[in-house]
């Protein structure tokens, strides 16, 4: 791992995690996987979550490393690390405090999550995501499900075989009031009956009907 990362992630040096951006990506591009994984050391700790610190230098990290990896074009070389930072928040609270503030953890999840799908024309990359990313449908973070709803719209376009195992979380995901998981039914209409689970094509269909017609007379649905 390149020196400054490792003193970071080691020492959890927030006075030092600025000079990360100071840093060529050619001379970091090559401990990325590495730090991920030191991230996701950091972040499953018991008091992550109340501790400030370790958050700030978390989230600066993931900032720089996510950068890197947009601007070197490495998402398939360090998809696999990326992906099991962003399972592991599964594994903790993601649903906003009364006050509608994001967890630590779905912060977390939020910063990765884009970086990971904007490569939806990436099968690689995909076959890897993809099976995370519906679980995030079912955890009670609205603002996560939408924007992962709508990335996994876009993935059923450029690889809808990637989405048919996971029927089962985008019906339950519409029957909790995500109408823009609905919107990932549209891109399995033109698939082989067998690329589907059997029967999900009758669900959908009557799903899809049934959110047209009473999105404007059940305000649950609608303000979802």
């Amino acid at each position: 791992m390149h020196q400054l990362f490792g003193l970071v992630l080691a020492q959890k040096d927030l006075s030092r995690a600025g000079d990360l951006f100071s840093l060529d990506n050619a001379e970091i591009e090559g401990s990325i996987s590495e730090a991920l994984e030191q991230i996701r050391i950091i972040s499953s700790s018991v008091d992550y979550h109340t501790n400030d610190n370790d958050q700030a230098v978390v989230e600066i990290c993931i900032t720089r490393i996510t950068t890197a990896i947009r601007e070197t074009e490495s998402i398939e070389k360090h998809g696999e690390a990326l992906v099991a930072l962003w399972e592991s928040c599964l594994e903790h609270n993601l649903r906003p405090s009364g006050r509608d503030e994001d967890t630590p953890h779905s912060k977390i999840a939020s910063d990765i999550m884009s970086c990971i799908l904007q490569n939806y024309n990436r099968p690689p990359v995909m076959a890897l995501a993809v099976p995370v990313a519906v679980k995030f449908l079912q955890r009670g973070n609205k603002e996560l499900c939408r924007n992962m709803s709508s990335y996994l719209s876009l993935a059923a376009i450029a690889e809808v075989d990637l989405l048919a195992d996971h029927t089962d979380a985008i019906v339950k995901s519409v029957l909790q009031g995500n109408i823009l998981s609905s919107s990932i039914w549209q891109n399995f209409s033109d698939s082989p009956p067998n690329d589907i689970a059997p029967d999900a094509a009758g669900i959908f269909s009557a799903l899809h009907g049934y959110l047209f017609i009473t999105q404007d007379s059940v305000p649950h649905i609608k303000a979802s």
